[in-house]
C-alpha cells in the first residue's frame, strides 16, 4: 500500500468516524438498552454488577435486532480484539470485553478505542500493510492489513449506520404525535 493509499484508508476512517460521532453526540442513556421489538440481543447486568451480551455461537434464524447497547460493544469487542493484532499483543477473548454502561461511559469508551486507532494509523510501518493477517478471517487467511485497515472502516460505518438506525426509531417511537 503506497502512501497515497494510506492517506485514503485513513481519509476514509475519519468519514466513517464523523458519521458515527453524529450519533454519538445524540445518544441519551436511555437509547442504549431500549429494544425495538420481541426479538433482540441486549446486554444484562450479571450478579457483579458487569454487563453480560446477548450472544450465540451459530447465528440464530432469525438473526435478533441488537440493541445500541449491543451494538457498541461489539464495535468495543472487535475493535479491541483488531488492536491486540495490531499491536502483537495476545488476543482478548469475547468475555474479556466489559461494556462500560449506558450513556457517556461507553461514548467515553469508544472515543478512547478511536484515539488507540488512530495511535495505530500514525504508525503503521508500510510493509505491515503487505503482510498476512488472520483476524478477523482465520488462520487460512489470504489478507493483509491493508485488507484488515478497509475492514475496519467498513464494520465501523455498518455499526454507525445501525445505531444511527436505532436511535432514530426511538426518538419516532417515543415522539409525541403532532
Amino acid at each position: 500500500m503506497s502512501t497515497s493509499e494510506t492517506e485514503l484508508a485513513r481519509w476514509q476512517f475519519d468519514l466513517s468516524w464523523a458519521l458515527f460521532d453524529h450519533h454519538l453526540q445524540r445518544l441519551a442513556p436511555d437509547d442504549f438498552l431500549w429494544e425495538p421489538g420481541p426479538l433482540c440481543w441486549t446486554l444484562d447486568a450479571g450478579p457483579d454488577g458487569s454487563w453480560i451480551p446477548d450472544w450465540a455461537d451459530t447465528e440464530p434464524d432469525p438473526v435478533p435486532v441488537p440493541t445500541i447497547g449491543w451494538l457498541s460493544w461489539h464495535i468495543g469487542w472487535w475493535w479491541s480484539v483488531t488492536m491486540d493484532h495490531a499491536r502483537g499483543r495476545t488476543p482478548r477473548e469475547r468475555e474479556e470485553i466489559h461494556w462500560p454502561g449506558p450513556g457517556e461511559p461507553t461514548i467515553a469508551w469508544l472515543r478512547a478505542l478511536r484515539d488507540e486507532w488512530l495511535d495505530i494509523l500514525g504508525g503503521l510501518d508500510p510493509s505491515a500493510l503487505a503482510a498476512p493477517v488472520t483476524f478477523p478471517w482465520g488462520e487460512d487467511s489470504p489478507y493483509t492489513g491493508a485488507h484488515q485497515l478497509a475492514w475496519v472502516n467498513t464494520e465501523l460505518t455498518k455499526n454507525a449506520a445501525e445505531i444511527g438506525q436505532l436511535r432514530l426509531l426511538r426518538t419516532a417511537a417515543t415522539a409525541a404525535p403532532a
